[in-house]
């Protein structure tokens, strides 16, 4: 049975949380699925605090904002702060390796990733860590309602012409940090 997902992916301005969400949208609208993507980040953009959401069902969504956050993504520690009292209780966190989680976090899973290393030393440039992150995303809690085919496309429509090798990697990579979990 399909269970609506509701997504926040937050870190710092230039980060490419944005995109990511923008990439799961495509992703669920071409699988046939309904998905709303909104978006806001601080006044200094780059360097600022941002966040993006995605909803993503099967029915109707009513509403453009997430209600009942099933993952919070956070890249930064400000992020983390800002946003983790958005998480549901059964939601899912997934925070960078460098974002420092209190014992008192209530969440039905956590995954602290090095996901920016990642994108740096396996990819060679950080500005993929967006796509890391969908990989990751992607395995945790997309993999069955997503198409694999389908969520590639969809980064490879959305990147650079010249970039796309460098981010397939990236997803791959992403997917890699959650198998090795297992």
């Amino acid at each position: 049975m399909f269970q609506k997902r509701e997504m926040r992916l937050s870190g710092s301005g230039g980060q490419g949380v944005i995109l990511a969400a923008i990439i799961f949208a495509d992703a669920a609208i071409e699988d046939g699925l309904n998905a709303i993507q909104t978006q806001s980040y601080g006044p200094e953009a780059r360097g600022g605090a941002s966040k993006a959401e995605v909803i993503i069902n099967d029915k109707e969504i009513n509403y453009p904002k997430v209600m009942k956050n099933n993952l919070l993504l956070s890249l930064t520690q400000k992020s983390f702060d800002q946003y983790i009292g958005s998480l549901d209780e059964n939601g899912v966190l997934v925070v960078d390796e460098d974002v420092e989680i209190p014992a008192d976090v209530k969440a039905s899973k956590v995954y602290r990733l090095p996901i920016i290393r990642t994108a740096d030393e396996k990819v060679g440039t950080h500005v993929v860590a967006n796509i890391v992150s969908i990989g990751v995303i992607y395995e945790i809690m997309c993999k069955d309602i997503i198409k694999l085919e389908t969520i590639k496309a969809s980064i490879a429509n959305r990147v650079p012409k010249a970039t796309i090798d460098k981010n397939m990697q990236a997803f791959e990579e992403g997917v890699n940090l959650v198998k090795a979990m297992a």
